[in-house]
This record gives structure tokens, C-alpha cells and sequence, in this order.
């Protein structure tokens, strides 16, 4: 009979962030894979658990994929953890679950932290709609290929990034004409020294610019109008999709994807569109 492979979540900095079904699942698992051993060997001696560890990270993760195939295969339960958080985001583990999923083995993930949900509900900012934009690349076209789309898009997203190369990435997203917009800049998420600072992200390039910056670090811009975009009415615009037979959902989602509009006055603006009335104040 085939086993499992479970992508387990592990803390992101308070280990009392451990769920009981993870806890669980790495008690019974015939063996763990982790991005890195000596980190995790760490968590499983403050949990008093005794389990194989291997390691799996992005330079080894490829030839481990056979062997975790071979031992699910073989009925085992095998886990995959990264160093905090979900394995798979910015992080080892993708490719061992397409793998195993392309072989018609079982994936079973055990949900728990994750440094992308806790910024961006500790942000305050819309987060019906948003994207995860990964770590900035350093340099050359892959940077501003990234900064193109971070620039570009009008919903809330997420991006993690070096502290030391947080006030970089802040000033050329002022540079790309996102000054105005507002931003957070989550450190140290879940520890003693937690830290969320909220400003416009021309603020915040002023604060970190000389300012030293220790710990992980996790920035989360407020959804909007895209720089240099053409400037577009709201009522306008929800009257067209009105008139194209749009319901009220649908116009609210279009207008919070092309003008960055929240949720409830981009739904408000749809009900007014299909009502054919002046909109209340």
C-alpha cells in the first residue's frame, strides 16, 4: 500500500505556533525531509521527538525526488518541512509534490504559519484579493521584470525581502511611482521583537534609510491605482459594466482588480451602477 508525503508547517519564529496535527504528524513520520536539518533538529528536540531527519534544499531537491517517490511508494510517511513557515513557498518542495503527484501518490498538506497571512491580515489592507510576489530578485532584467509587476498590479501583495536590502527595494518602488501608496514593513513576525510599521512607502524609505534592520523582514504594499496608468472614473467604469449586464459582484471584483478599489466601495459603486440612482453619501 502507498504512503503519504506531508508538507508540513512549522513556526515562524514561536514555536507555541505548532499545531497538534503537525506535532502529530511529525511523531509518526517514517522519516523527515528539512530544509535544514541542524534548524529542524532543533524544533524536534524542543517537541522531544526522535525522527529521521534528511535534508532537502533547492541544491539537493532534485535528486532527493526519486528517493521520497521510492519510500511513498513503499508505504512510508515521509514529511517535508522548510526552515519556517509552508514548505513550496519561496522556499524547497515544489518540485518533490509535483513529482509525487504526477506519480499518483498522495499529497496531504498540514496547514499552519506562514509569514505571507500573518503580514498581510497585521497590514490592515485589503485582503479579499492580493499576490505574493516571492523574494525581489538582486539585479538585471529578472529585478525589473519583478518591479514591473509589483508596479502593475492593482490589488495587495506581499514580498519578502533581505534587511538588508529593505531600503533598496522601498526606494525604487518610489522610484517606479509608488510613493503615494501605502505599505508595511513586517519584522520579527511572531517574536519578542515583532515590529509592524505603516506608512506610504515614500515614508517608509525615509525611516529605513540610514536606519540598520536585523531579523526577517516581510512587505506588504496596499492594492491601488497602477503609476501611469490611465485615469479612469469609478462611477464611470461600474456604469459600463453595468450596462454590459454585469451583476453587482462581478462589477465590484472588475473595479477592485482595475482601480484598486476596497471591497465594499467597489460593491457599493456596483449597486449604485445597477440602481440607475444618484449614489449615497
Amino acid at each position: 500500500m502507498s504512503g503519504v508525503l506531508y508538507l508540513v508547517s512549522t513556526p515562524i519564529g514561536n514555536l507555541a505556533d505548532l499545531t497538534i496535527r503537525a506535532r502529530t504528524t511529525l511523531e509518526t513520520a517514517d522519516v523527515c525531509y528539512a530544509e535544514d536539518t541542524r534548524r529542524t533538529g532543533r524544533l524536534l528536540a524542543h517537541l522531544d521527538l526522535k525522527v529521521t531527519l534528511r535534508s532537502l534544499h533547492a541544491h539537493n531537491e532534485a535528486a532527493r525526488t526519486g528517493e521520497i517517490i521510492e519510500r511513498v511508494q513503499a508505504g512510508q510517511a515521509c514529511a517535508v518541512v522548510s526552515d519556517a513557515g509552508t514548505p513550496a513557498i519561496s522556499d524547497p518542495g515544489r518540485r518533490v509534490v509535483n513529482a509525487v503527484l504526477d506519480a499518483g501518490l498522495r499529497v496531504v498538506p498540514i496547514p499552519g504559519p506562514s509569514a505571507v497571512t500573518a503580514a498581510l491580515v497585521a497590514s490592515g489592507f485589503e485582503a479579499d484579493r492580493f499576490s505574493f510576489l516571492g523574494f525581489p530578485p538582486r539585479s538585471g532584467r529578472d529585478r525589473a521584470r519583478w518591479l514591473a509587476l509589483a508596479t502593475g498590479s492593482g490589488l495587495t501583495w506581499v514580498a519578502f525581502e533581505s534587511p538588508k536590502r529593505l531600503h533598496r527595494l522601498l526606494a525604487d518602488l518610489v522610484h517606479e511611482g509608488l510613493g503615494d501608496r501605502r505599505g508595511a514593513v513586517c519584522r520579527e513576525l511572531t517574536k519578542l521583537h515583532e515590529e509592524v510599521r505603516r506608512d506610504s512607502i515614500a515614508g517608509l524609505a525615509g525611516v529605513y534609510q540610514d536606519q540598520e534592520v536585523r531579523g526577517e523582514v516581510t512587505v506588504v504594499v496596499e492594492g491601488g491605482p497602477v503609476p501611469g496608468g490611465p485615469v479612469v472614473d469609478p462611477r464611470g467604469r461600474a456604469t459600463e459594466l453595468a450596462d454590459a449586464g454585469c451583476g453587482a459582484r462581478e462589477i465590484a471584483t472588475r473595479l477592485q482588480e482595475e482601480l484598486g478599489l476596497s471591497r465594499n466601495e467597489a460593491y457599493d459603486l456596483g449597486l449604485w451602477a445597477l440602481s440607475g440612482t444618484e449614489r449615497p453619501s
